[in-house]
C-alpha cells in the first residue's frame, strides 16, 4: 500500500509518521491495526510501487512476500523495512497521521526508489 508521506519523527523513542488518505482503501485498516509494517522499495522495484497505487485489484497477487512476527507483510526483496507498533493516531485533514514506534527494522545494501514531483527518481552522487 502506498502512503502520501513518511518520515521520521523521533530518535528517543525511535517514532516515524505515514500519512494516509481517508478515502484510501487501505485507510480502516491502517488506522484499527495495532501496527504497521513500512517496506521501502529499491530503485529497481518501480513497477512493485506502481501495482501498489493501482486501486481495487488484489495487491499481493503474484508478489512474493512474507509476514512479521505480528502477520504484517514484508514484500520480498525491498531494501528496507521497519515494523512499528502504532503509538497514535491524529487528524490531518483529508489525511490521518498515523505515528509508530519502531519495534524493528533492517536495510540491505542498494538505492531507495523515489517518488517526486509526480514521478519515480534516482538519488544523485
Amino acid at each position: 500500500m502506498t502512503v502520501s508521506a513518511f518520515c521520521s519523527l523521533s530518535l528517543e523513542p525511535p517514532l516515524i509518521l505515514i500519512c494516509i488518505e481517508k478515502t484510501a482503501s487501505v485507510h480502516h485498516a491502517l488506522t484499527s491495526a495495532g501496527g504497521f509494517v513500512v517496506n521501502i522499495l529499491s530503485a529497481t522495484q518501480e513497477q512493485l510501487a506502481r501495482r501498489f497505487a493501482i486501486v481495487d485489484i488484489d495487491r499481493f497477487e503474484g508478489v512474493g512476500f512474507s509476514r512479521s512476527a505480528e502477520g504484517y507483510a514484508i514484500l520480498d526483496d525491498v531494501l528496507s523495512v521497519i515494523e512499528c507498533r502504532r503509538h497514535a493516531l491524529h487528524d490531518g485533514g483529508d489525511h490521518t497521521i498515523i505515528i509508530g514506534e519502531v519495534d524493528a527494522s533492517r536495510i540491505e545494501p542498494g538505492a531507495p526508489l523515489l517518488y517526486y514531483r509526480g514521478g519515480y527518481a534516482q538519488l544523485e552522487r
